[in-house]
């Protein structure tokens, strides 16, 4: 098995290949050792020492590193533990299927909220997805679009340029109703 790496905008994070799907649909954020307690793969990455977060794409796994390590240091133990997952024949997420969805709204804004998502399905997440992350949905109101940053994309020194001059002009030119883009923390 060979496993690719690729650098993210964001320099504490690394996107690693296995060259084979991660997860069937959707995405799967773990923010700390705690919440990947349902996951082998994750629990396997967490255990390689210094990493800070984890997440899952259909055919990639992001790991962020602590500021105080270095990638030279913990990239060989990561790898081995993404290799020895996938030669285990462990389940990547245990019990139930994935989320990486959007938040459920409902209410008088749900026209503006479907064409928010289609915008964010369609234009959105394929770019930020090459990049290691993912963004979804999380709210409407008043004309300020919440949004969630997870991956290579939470905590990266260019997601507020993106937030603001990326997401926010495209779905301000196709929906005249969206005022603002705002992250909201998990």
């Amino acid at each position: 098995m060979f496993i690719q790496t690729e650098s993210t905008p964001n320099p504490a994070t690394l996107k690693f290949l296995p060259g084979q799907t991660v997860l069937e649909l959707g995405t799967a954020d773990f923010p700390s050792a705690e919440a990947a307690a349902k996951s082998p793969l994750a629990r396997r990455i967490f255990a390689a020492g210094g990493v800070t977060g984890v997440f899952f794409g259909t055919d990639f796994v992001t790991v962020t590193k602590a500021e105080a390590v270095d990638w030279a240091h913990i990239k060989p133990q990561i790898l081995g533990a993404i290799m020895e997952h996938f030669q285990s024949g462990q389940p990547v997420i245990e019990g139930e299927a994935s989320g990486g969805g959007h938040a459920e709204h409902t209410g008088e804004d749900g026209d503006i909220v479907r064409q928010i998502k289609e915008l964010l399905d369609t234009r959105v997440r394929p770019a930020v997805a090459q990049d290691g992350g993912d963004i979804t949905f999380h709210g409407f109101d008043r004309g300020v679009v919440y949004l969630h940053m997870q991956g290579a994309c939470a905590g990266c020194p260019s997601s507020t340029l993106t937030l603001k001059m990326g997401i926010e002009n495209l779905l301000r030119h196709y929906i005249p109703e969206v005022l603002e883009v705002r992250p909201v923390a998990a």
